[in-house]
C-alpha cells in the first residue's frame, strides 16, 4: 500500500481476475480522494463516482480519471490532480494501467491526455470508464502494428506517451467524436470501423481513418 504524500489517500492493489489483472483502487478520505466502487458497493446504496466526476469537470481544484483497459481487464479511477497540481502517485499508477500490454514496458504518460479525458467527461456527461484500447506504445509495438497496418504513424505518439485510443460506454462513437473535437486540443482521429477515437496532445489536426 502506498499513500500519496500529503493528502492521507493510500492506494490498494489486489488481485482481480488473475496475476497478471491489477485492479487500482484508491479510497475515499475526505474531498481529497475518489472512492473506487465496485458494483456490490453502488448496490448497497453508497455514492457514486459522478459525484467527484462532477465536482472535479465544474471547477474548481480536482481533475478525475476513469479508465478500463480492455487487454489487461484492470481499472483505473481516482482524482489525478487537486488545488494546481498533478498527483505524483496517480501519475504512476496511471503509466501502469497505460503499459503496452504486449510487451509490458511502461513509459510516462503525458498528464495532458488526462486533461483531454476530463474534458471529454465533461462535455459528454457521461461518467463511466473510458475503454481503452491503446496507450503507450513501446517502438517494437508500433514496428509491428505499422507492418499489419498502414494507418499506424511511424512516428505515432503513442510512443511518446501522448496519445490514447478510447470508447466510452454510453456514448456513440460519432458524439464521443464530436466532443473530442469540441475541446479544440490535440490530435484526432475517427475509426468507426474499428469502434474507437484517438486522441493525442500534438499538433491540433483531424483525420478518419477505418
Amino acid at each position: 500500500m502506498t499513500r500519496t504524500p500529503g493528502s492521507g489517500c493510500p492506494s490498494a492493489y489486489r488481485p482481480a481476475g488473475g496475476p497478471n489483472v491489477v485492479r487500482v483502487t484508491f479510497a475515499l478520505f475526505g474531498r481529497r480522494c475518489l472512492l473506487k466502487l465496485g458494483l456490490g458497493a453502488v448496490g448497497a446504496g453508497l455514492a457514486a463516482p459522478s459525484l467527484a466526476l462532477a465536482q472535479a469537470t465544474n471547477g474548481a481544484d480536482m481533475r478525475s480519471v476513469a479508465l478500463d483497459n480492455l487487454h489487461t481487464g484492470e481499472s483505473l479511477q481516482a482524482v489525478y490532480w487537486e488545488q494546481g497540481d498533478y498527483i505524483p502517485d496517480v501519475l504512476d499508477a496511471v503509466n501502469e494501467h497505460l503499459r503496452d500490454y504486449r510487451t509490458g514496458d511502461i513509459h510516462p504518460i503525458d498528464p495532458r491526455l488526462l486533461d483531454l479525458l476530463d474534458g471529454v467527461t465533461a462535455l459528454t456527461g457521461v461518467s463511466a470508464p473510458f475503454q481503452v484500447i491503446s496507450g503507450y506504445r513501446s517502438p517494437a509495438t508500433n514496428a509491428m502494428l505499422r507492418e499489419r497496418s498502414e494507418e499506424v504513424a511511424k512516428k505515432s505518439f503513442h510512443m511518446s506517451g501522448m496519445a490514447i485510443d478510447i470508447r466510452l460506454p454510453g456514448v456513440e462513437l460519432g458524439h464521443l467524436h464530436a466532443a473530442a473535437l469540441g475541446l479544440g486540443r490535440g490530435g484526432v482521429g475517427y475509426y468507426p470501423e474499428s469502434n474507437f477515437v484517438h486522441m493525442d496532445v500534438g499538433p491540433v489536426r483531424a483525420w478518419r481513418g477505418a
